[in-house]
């Protein structure tokens, strides 16, 4: 009988992930996949609970290695914030691209928004960091009154941009997919635009007027 092997946490995330590559869905079960991948179970217990554990941290992964090879180069540091979060995403869906028969076994297979956004639930934690570490509310949104609210519906706004963005890629069929290019080329520019837009700042500074009106009133 095969002696059964120990596994490293990296190594079981990648046997997991090529599992459900080669057989376009997830295991059956815990016990199915290690009979299978010839792993005893308290080894895959070491690690994680379950596979959507399993699922959570590998798009963690993703991300954190999208960051990684990204503050490796000086141009990128040197970028302003518009063209970092655009180089984040075409280093990321590159990372996807390249495990794309997971991803979208995975995505596709959630079967309701709940369950899509479960699975991506410590992806969005890295990236609301990795945006709110962007500085946009202090370059884009200058109204003290309105800040947290600007902080909230910004870093909001960025994830579902991405989200969207992702939907997009797993229904992009386009050589190399160059439609999903030029998707993130042109939500982000978009994004800028409307956040950038001086009708925004104008309609805050209005805001912000008629508050400190209000309150001087009621006193």
């Amino acid at each position: 009988m095969k002696k059964k092997k120990k596994i490293s946490e990296l190594d079981l995330l990648t046997l997991y992930m090529d599992f459900v590559a080669d057989h376009e869905a997830r295991p059956d079960s815990v016990e199915d996949f290690c009979e299978k991948s010839n792993l005893e179970e308290e080894a895959f217990y070491l690690h994680f609970e379950s596979f959507k554990v399993m699922d959570r941290q590998i798009f963690s992964e993703l991300f954190k290695n999208s960051i990684e090879v990204l503050q490796e180069s000086e141009e990128f540091l040197s970028f302003d914030a518009k063209n970092q979060l655009i180089s984040f995403y075409f280093t990321f869906f590159e990372n996807l691209s390249l495990n794309r028969a997971y991803v979208k076994t995975v995505l596709k297979g959630c079967g309701n928004q709940l369950k899509f956004f479960d699975t991506l639930s410590q992806l969005k934690k890295e990236f609301s960091s990795f945006t709110e570490s962007l500085g946009l509310t202090d370059s884009i949104l200058p109204v003290e009154s309105l800040e947290n609210i600007q902080e909230r519906i910004i870093s909001e706004g960025m994830w579902l941009q991405l989200v969207g963005t992702i939907k997009f890629w797993l229904d992009d069929h386009s050589e190399t997919f160059e439609k999903t290019d030029i998707f993130i080329e042109k939500s982000i520019n978009t994004s800028f635009e409307l956040l950038e837009n001086k009708f925004l700042k104008n309609a805050f500074d209005l805001g912000k007027f008629i508050l400190k009106e209000k309150f001087s009133k009621d006193n």
